[in-house]
């Protein structure tokens, strides 16, 4: 396993859970990778751009939780526009195994511990 990472998860909120469940599974003891997560636990009132854009820009990549719900997450697009502009490595995960959303740019893969644990080694 390689060193703990510093992973941006972004992520509709109404897939809080999901982001919940990835970051719970990277504590297991089997768990072939970690990462420090540094989504948004909460939505920011005001200058919220610029604190995400911090938390991106000192993340070494950015997991895409992909859902239909991203398809409408106003917050969720601009974090993946801010990943973009700095550069960061990007990779989608698919939230749900029954569901295959598309998003434009972003390259998905379904949600397992080897896909996961590439992207992070990675990095």
């Amino acid at each position: 396993m390689a060193a703990n990472r510093i992973v941006f998860v972004a992520f509709a909120i109404e897939d809080e859970r999901q982001r919940d469940f990835l970051k719970g599974q990277s504590l297991h003891p089997r768990a072939p990778y970690e990462f420090t997560d540094m989504s948004v636990k909460e939505a920011y009132d005001s200058g919220w751009k610029e604190k995400v854009r911090t938390r991106i820009r000192r993340s070494d990549g950015v997991i895409v939780l992909v859902s239909k719900n991203s398809l409408t997450s106003s917050g969720q697009k601009w974090e993946i526009e801010c990943a973009k502009e700095e550069g960061k490595k990007i990779r989608g995960i698919w939230a749900y195994s029954n569901d295959r959303t598309s998003l434009a740019g972003i390259s998905t893969v379904a949600w397992s511990d080897t896909n996961i644990s590439n992207f992070i080694d990675s990095l």
